[in-house]
């Protein structure tokens, strides 16, 4: 209805000149027939004939051009789906307009093929990077086996390259057009379990306490992706966290990850998940990519997870992961 009200008005604009010239020529007609005390009845019925071939003219323009708006309409659906668009008229115009839509529909194309074919190859460059960096830090973590303060606090570094390594990977996948899920029934209580020992050590060298009460729930999920959401949010609250605990638990159909860190400004709250924003914490430090939540909201995304934040500024932060009824 808006597009027809839009093609009206453009029908209106465009023939306006004839429009004016015809109420013009009337009031000419008009002026002549009362000064010259013509009878006017002739002069009526010839006013009122016109009137309507120039309704019928307007009308005939008017259907013309909303079928032209349909072809348009449809010729951008075809370029963006990259069909091919043959609906041409007849006219030299509507021929030159379809030879336009084939040119560019072409240039997009070649583009987005372009396009594709790049980061095609900067995909498999950064997985090959991937898998060819973690063969020497799994050396490096040999090397630095003896139990001593300056090996923890390298292979304390060495954890964080890691996790930044895997995140690498994770962005790849998430942004592809394969994600890999594997949706099965799994304890919560294992996954949860092995997102906590991956972070055992880290939790030593801070002198932090965990606090975790295990559970029975199950899930129907995808182990994988619901592990890295955990460990994304697990690492977020060690690196926030200078003293003080951490706790994980699992209420009702929520998975709470709390800390008694440093919180985040009221301000960062509504934003933390946005791809690049790092908050007034990251900045202060030079700590944060801005990756880790963003990646973190993609994979809940792609599990039909919710995952939110709750904080208080030099007090505590939590994050809910919230499963859906059907999870269980």
């Amino acid at each position: 209805m808006n597009k027809a009200k839009k093609v009206l008005f453009d029908c209106i604009k465009k023939n306006m000149t004839a429009i004016v010239l015809f109420f013009v020529t009337s009031l000419l007609n008009f002026a002549i027939f009362y000064l010259y005390n013509i009878m006017k009845e002739p002069f009526v019925y010839a006013e009122v004939l016109l009137f309507a071939v120039l309704l019928l003219l307007i009308g005939i323009d008017f259907v013309n051009e909303l079928h032209m708006a349909g072809q348009r309409e449809n010729a951008k659906n075809s370029i963006l789906m990259g069909d091919n668009f043959e609906q041409c008229g007849s006219t030299l115009r509507d021929i030159e307009y379809c030879e336009m839509i084939d040119v560019l529909a072409g240039r997009i194309q070649s583009l987005q093929n372009d396009f594709s074919e790049k980061k095609r190859a900067a995909d498999d460059y950064y997985t090959s990077w991937v898998h060819q960096i973690k063969t020497p830090i799994a050396t490096m973590k040999l090397q630095l086996s003896e139990d001593t303060e300056e090996n923890r606090a390298l292979l304390g570094e060495l954890f964080r390259i890691e996790q930044y390594v895997d995140m690498v990977l994770s962005y790849i996948r998430l942004d592809g057009d394969s994600n890999d899920l594997v949706i099965k029934d799994y304890s919560l209580d294992e996954i949860i379990r092995e997102t906590l020992r991956k972070f055992a050590q880290q939790f030593i060298m801070r002198k932090l306490r965990l606090n975790y009460i295990p559970t029975e729930k199950r899930a129907v999920t995808d182990k994988k992706w619901l592990s890295f959401i955990l460990e994304q949010l697990m690492s977020n609250a060690l690196k926030y966290t200078p003293s003080g605990e951490i706790t994980v638990s699992v209420e009702d159909n929520t998975i709470k990850i709390s800390d008694t860190g440093i919180g985040i400004a009221p301000e960062d709250l509504p934003r933390i998940f946005e791809k690049g924003y790092t908050g007034l914490n990251g900045r202060i430090g030079q700590r944060s990519s801005g990756l880790g939540l963003f990646l973190t909201k993609k994979a809940a995304d792609l599990l039909s997870l919710s995952v939110s934040a709750q904080s208080t500024v030099g007090k505590d932060t939590t994050f809910l992961v919230a499963l859906p009824e059907y999870f269980f």
